[in-house]
């Protein structure tokens, strides 16, 4: 029986399926009864298999969520290629590949998808996104043809004006854009150089129709403009990074962007809180004007970007609802802010943190916490360290007593221990959330870095604290409290050793849907889940052939009217050897 909804929800029309980036469908032909009889329906491969690192290891792992509009499937891939297919069959009816009649070395590097546009009146219809070389390009979305009258022959060169000091710094765009009205908003992937000076982190947007650019947003302030006092002299000037390398999320009705910046290159030294590095800012997305702006770590010396789309949610709490901002962290903090004032929806409180011994490095006194409980471990003691076999509790113990640690936020040197580390608590796979329930679901993993040497854990890859290495949580927001947290994933060779529940490191994202599930691909252990959403209890497991470093996404057939599940099965990155490059769709039996 299919289900009495509007066309546009049966469907995923971006990245997060709607441009507040909540991960969460309607749909619910699959549910918690039925969701152990899921079987592939159909898998399609991308041609982009191995791809050996420098470093060893796969160059580039499949990261794309790909998008349904109109009975058409559009995703990305690893060299930035667009493919469009049949979702029902996983037939392919178009591609357009962007490094075509170019010569040298072919380019891999992750990237997460594409956008749609359609005009009003819905006769022009647009494949959006950006390339590893810093072009954004536009296509027919019927045809897979370049859109012509967009900037030159269907891109705009957004290297120009930006680059042009630096003609060999990296450029480019892994993320898809927001799209506001007719504007198709997008920040960058970059970076400066040992000195912290390149290219700017500026955000823009341009003419869907015609490539014009409308408005730029610095994030690294200039003279005259709010933020620039957080800093010292003339740091500004040429100073890189504080880029939006993640996800925008759009207020339609408000008519608001907001975007998740990371940090400012080679600033340790600077003073001041460095605006706005770090931090949400929502933008007026007819002008790029500032409306507000929270930062989340202030002067930054740990590389803790805000990495995740922040997700537009309603919270209500004593009876009032609250239109909001929920951001995860590499810190494993969660931020909810009022969405128009930009206010804490639940309190945030600036504590004490320690100061640096280090000639020349400033930090600053405070850092902001919520009152939400941490989604994964924020501190580490001697007790805490790894006990799955006596070799890794032993050589865990050596490298955590030579190593200096004062607790998160300690200023970090040579031989300090940074925890969380890089890729956290929550990383870009971000969240999914459900409004009827008011939760939100986030995969977080809990892994140190030992700073300038590497990840903190033994020779097997297996992080030094005691498990879980990695949780599914699901985060009540209209009580500011974790409802429950469960270990994602498992360490197959510790499993066979009778150490089951160590969850594994994770990376990609999760998503709801009104069949009461949370489906998630992300952990280093191949395999593909779904979880009862109210209880944390897992439903469903299948095997992939390769770690789904990506976030699922879900819609119904307009021919056989069942609903799909899909994940992008490609793992890759210095640290794994897999080499799949598969799109995988599941669905019920006849």
């Amino acid at each position: 029986m299919t289900q009495a909804l509007a066309a546009e929800d049966t469907e995923w029309r971006a990245y997060g399926r709607d441009p507040g980036g909540n991960r969460y469908s309607p749909l619910k032909q699959i549910d918690r009864g039925n969701v152990a009889q899921l079987k592939r329906a159909w898998t399609f491969s991308i041609g982009e298999p191995s791809r050996p690192h420098e470093g060893g290891g796969i160059e580039a792992a499949f990261e794309c969520t790909p998008i349904v509009v109109d009975g058409t499937m559009y995703l990305s891939t690893p060299s930035h290629r667009v493919i469009a297919l049949d979702p029902e069959t996983g037939r392919m009816l178009w591609s357009f590949d962007p490094q075509a009649g170019q010569s040298g070395k072919r380019r891999y590097l992750q990237h997460r998808g594409v956008s749609y546009w359609q005009s009003r009146d819905g006769k022009t219809k647009r494949i959006l996104w950006g390339t590893y070389d810093g072009r954004l390009m536009s296509l027919d979305a019927r045809t897979g043809k370049p859109a012509m009258e967009f900037g030159r022959g269907g891109a705009v060169d957004l290297r120009a004006g930006v680059t042009d000091r630096w003609p060999e710094a990296t450029y480019g765009v892994t993320s898809p854009p927001a799209i506001y009205r007719d504007l198709v908003i997008t920040g960058s992937r970059l970076l400066g150089g040992r000195d912290g000076r390149g290219p700017s982190g500026q955000v823009r947007a341009f003419d869907v129709r015609s490539g014009r650019l409308v408005w730029t947003f610095h994030t690294i302030p200039r003279p005259g403009e709010a933020g620039h006092e957080t800093w010292n002299e003339d740091w500004w000037k040429d100073r890189s990074g504080a880029n939006a390398w993640s996800l925008l999320s759009v207020d339609e009705e408000r008519g608001l962007v907001f975007v998740p910046t990371a940090q400012a290159l080679g600033a340790q030294q600077a003073q001041g809180e460095q605006l706005f590095a770090n931090s949400v800012v929502a933008l007026d997305a007819s002008t790029g004007k500032r409306r507000w702006h929270f930062q989340m770590v202030h002067h930054d010396l740990w590389d803790y970007d805000v990495p995740a789309q922040p997700n537009l949610v309603t919270v209500n709490r004593d009876g009032r609802r609250t239109a909001a901002v929920a951001q995860v962290t590499k810190m494993g903090l969660l931020f909810v802010l009022d969405r128009e004032t930009g206010k804490p929806v639940w309190p945030i409180e600036e504590r004490a943190m320690p100061r640096p011994t280090l000639p020349g490095v400033v930090a600053w006194p405070t850092q902001p916490f919520p009152s939400i409980a941490p989604l994964s471990r924020i501190s580490i003691t001697r007790r805490d360290l790894s006990d799955v076999t006596p070799e890794s509790q032993a050589e865990c113990t050596a490298l955590f007593d030579s190593l200096k640690y004062e607790g998160i936020y300690t200023p970090p040197s040579k031989d300090t221990l940074v925890f969380p580390g890089t890729l956290g608590g929550a990383n870009w796979s971000g969240s999914s959330f459900d409004a009827s329930t008011g939760r939100l679901y986030v995969n977080v993993q809990n892994l140190g870095s030992v700073w300038g040497r590497g990840r903190f854990w033994d020779r097997n890859r297996w992080p030094c604290q005691k498990p879980p290495w990695g949780s599914l949580v699901a985060v009540d927001l209209n009580g500011g409290r974790i409802a429950w947290s469960v270990p994602l994933g498992v360490v197959d060779e510790l499993a066979a050793k009778g150490v089951p529940q160590t969850g594994a490191l994770n990376i990609g994202g999760s998503m709801v849907t009104a069949g009461g599930l949370v489906f998630i691909a992300a952990t280093n252990d191949r395999r593909f889940r779904a979880f009862d959403a109210s209880t944390g209890r897992e439903l469903w497991t299948e095997r992939l052939e390769a770690n789904g470093h990506a976030a699922p996404m879900t819609y119904r057939g307009r021919r056989t009217g069942k609903q799909f599940v899909v994940i992008a099965a490609g793992g890759g990155g210095a640290y794994t050897d897999q080499t799949a490059d598969l799109v995988v769709a599941y669905a019920l039996p006849d």
